[in-house]
């Protein structure tokens, strides 16, 4: 996602030529809604979400703050009605907001007004109900070719201590499918200690790891030789950025930053895409690209969806779904080579098909 949604209703650089008036710039944040935030901590306490799933959902309340002290000034939060809601996903989408965007916000927002009337507090109606996102194109989830999959992840960054921990990084997020959330909450071992609990972590001895998803959905995962092979590398110096006396959330962390802190999300897209420079690889990569990728290859290697679904811990197989689009260009070409009446041209060979991590050249059922 380019645009946050809590930034799309805040302040703008100057008012849009098709408003009949400018705006004025709002540089302050809403003060937070006692509502909201009894909301949020409802959503930690009761729920008990991730931290970073609680600050998206505090954006977009922020958001929908923002939105009502601009253009509903006189109605109290509780008090919104359906045509302001309404008008605020119009605005968002005028603003250059992706449907789906819009759609994330509005069930957050949603969440809220159901949680409000559940609890007393006053709302009747549910204002989201029945206001639908903007749709918009639907855009396939973007996949490397196994060549520049793998020529991403074996280039050699360097012997020192960083270099090794980005290349068991790298290894990893391909050989797992891992989210970045995901990735960098893991810690080298299960640990319980001092208010502090794990919430994913590896395990060398059974070449596997366990990972808290989204909705605090719990699995476990294989990891490959060459991950395994990197992260032997990285866990024989990691004691080099490894701080005295830190808290347990670092000290119990895999994977940890130059000043002895758990790597952070942003330096692990920093250093990905220099990864990709150096590599050589044409392409705009983020850590999604390659979880994407390990679902596009296990799918075109394997065939089944419901394996892949679990590998990549979606709730529902519809979400998996998308990588058969993503891959019908592949079983297009398995086709013409498999079937004795397929009566198509012969595609021309692609440089994919000469497989690099073992990816099938017949369509298994």
């Amino acid at each position: 996602m380019t645009t946050d949604p809590a930034n799309a209703s805040g302040a703008e650089a100057q008012p849009r030529a098709a408003d009949p008036q400018p705006r004025a710039v709002d540089t302050q944040p809403p003060a937070a809604d006692p509502a909201v935030a009894r909301y949020l901590a409802w959503l930690q306490g009761s729920r008990k979400l991730a931290e970073h799933t609680i600050r998206s959902y505090r954006r977009d309340l922020t958001a929908l703050q923002a939105h009502a002290a601009r253009h509903a000034p006189g109605f109290a939060l509780l008090t919104l009605q359906t045509r302001h809601i309404r008008a605020f996903a119009a605005r968002m989408h005028g603003e250059g907001l992706a449907g789906t965007s819009i759609a994330r916000t509005l069930s957050a927002w949603r969440g809220f007004y159901l949680w409000a009337a559940q609890h007393g507090l006053g709302v009747q109606a549910n204002p989201v109900d029945g206001v639908r996102a903007p749709r918009s194109g639907h855009r396939l989830p973007k996949a490397l070719s196994v060549e520049h999959a793998v020529a991403l992840v074996s280039h050699a960054g360097g012997t020192d201590a960083a270099a090794l921990r980005d290349q068991a990084v790298w290894e990893l997020f391909y050989s797992s499918g891992l989210r970045l959330s995901e990735l960098v909450q893991l810690d080298v071992r299960y640990e319980k200690l001092d208010g502090y609990e794990s919430a994913g972590w590896l395990d060398m001895s059974g070449a596997e790891l366990t990972v808290t998803g989204k909705g605090s959905r719990r699995r476990t995962l294989p990891v490959g030789s060459k991950a395994m092979e990197a992260l032997r590398g990285w866990l024989a110096v990691r004691e080099q950025l490894l701080r005295p006396g830190a808290a347990p959330v670092d000290a119990c962390a895999l994977f940890l930053g130059a000043r002895g802190h758990r790597l952070s999300m942003r330096v692990v897209q920093l250093r990905l895409k220099e990864q990709a420079i150096r590599a050589g690889v044409p392409a705009d990569v983020h850590p999604h690209m390659l979880r994407h990728s390990f679902a596009t290859h296990m799918l075109q290697s394997s065939g089944d969806l419901r394996a892949v679904q679990e590998l990549l811990g979606h709730a529902s197989i519809s979400t998996t779904q998308i990588y058969t689009s993503l891959d019908f260009q592949h079983l297009a070409k398995v086709y013409d080579k498999a079937h004795p009446r397929a009566g198509r041209a012969a595609p021309a060979k692609d440089d994919d098909e000469d497989d690099h991590d073992g990816s099938a050249s017949s369509l298994k059922d």
